[in-house]
């Protein structure tokens, strides 16, 4: 009967053990947004019909250093296999800066690390630290920079509503301490210079 005092406290220690597994273990993980939207918004396009393809028009926004407001700029980027890979090749526009001499929305060291979609209509961009760490201060810029990503990719991809920026793969509080990161954001377009 000695062990039945040792019982208790051993189920305790299992428990704790446990809790702190959960806890510890759920710590510094990734955001990885649910992907199985992803399926449903391809564009089933085989290798040797995107090579066919003609290159698809887009329209860019970029920022102006006199008032902020975003210009439109058109380009033309590679017909990708699915909608994220069309999304990334977009970003990667923005971040070569305008050809009429307009800011651009990231650090020129700014890379993307992963588009995903999900079902309900949101894209997750996924960026490097750079577009944190060397963006430039103000909530003015701030605004311009996300509004420039937002509004780019919804103008030209009608199956999106949403935009949520990720930062190395995590939610953060703020691009640059001004405007809340941790929800996706609808396009402005009164941000656009008429």
């Amino acid at each position: 009967m000695e062990y039945k005092k040792y019982i208790l406290p051993a189920i305790l220690f299992v428990m704790l053990i446990i809790f702190m597994i959960l806890f510890f273990g759920s710590q510094g993980k990734e955001k990885t947004p649910d992907k199985r939207g992803s399926d449903m918004l391809k564009e089933n396009i085989s290798e040797e019909q995107e090579q066919e393809l003609e290159m698809k028009s887009v329209v860019l926004f970029f920022i102006s250093e006199e008032d902020h407001q975003l210009y439109k700029e058109e380009r033309e980027i590679m017909p990708g296999l699915t909608l994220e890979h069309q999304i990334e090749s977009l970003i990667e526009e923005l971040i070569l800066g305008s050809e009429e001499g307009f800011l651009s929305p990231f650090p020129p060291e700014t890379k993307i690390r992963g588009v995903y979609i999900t079902e309900n209509r949101i894209v997750y961009i996924d960026f490097s630290q750079e577009f944190q760490a060397a963006h430039l201060s103000g909530s003015s810029a701030e605004i311009s920079s996300i509004f420039s990503v937002v509004n780019s990719v919804a103008y030209n991809f009608e199956s999106i509503e949403k935009v949520f920026i990720l930062v190395n793969g995590t939610e953060q509080e703020t691009l640059a301490g001004h405007i809340d990161l941790r929800r996706p954001f609808l396009p402005r377009y009164d941000l656009i210079h008429d």
